[in-house]
């Protein structure tokens, strides 16, 4: 789900300038879901990371993180959808984002606060469907 890092600077410049100009139009929920992080670091090493989200919307999310990422930065997210909204079956959210904002993180044990505009694309993933995935 992660675009390619070929696009040019100028192309990425643009999208964070419309990122920018339309941010806070969606209403933002306080829900503290478990997830993965999963991205790459300026010197392009791969990172997974298990987070907690602050906060969330249609159009993005906001959690700490200790990976050390940048402004601009690609990164993925699988969130684990609570069993109560999905009658008991294991559902987690995939989707893709870019990193729209940085901040020293108020916590101990995470370096840095990031705010994520997610891409359009997103994907349900059951237990199930996981299984057909990997006996392919």
């Amino acid at each position: 789900m992660t675009k390619n890092n070929s696009e040019k600077p100028d192309k990425i410049d643009k999208n964070l300038a419309d990122i920018l100009k339309s941010r806070r139009k969606e209403w933002r929920f306080q829900l503290s879901l478990p997830a993965l992080v999963k991205g790459k670091l300026p010197k392009g090493k791969e990172f997974e990371e298990k987070i907690i989200l602050k906060d969330i919307s249609s159009g993005g999310a906001y959690f700490s993180l200790d990976s050390g990422v940048t402004i601009g930065s690609e990164l993925n997210l699988v969130i684990d959808i609570p069993n109560n909204l999905t009658e008991g079956k294991k559902v987690q959210l995939q989707l893709g984002g870019l990193t729209v904002r940085l901040k020293k993180s108020t916590s101990k044990d995470k370096k840095q606060e990031i705010a994520l505009c997610f891409h359009e694309d997103f994907q349900f993933i059951t237990k199930t469907e996981e299984k057909k995935k990997n006996s392919s």
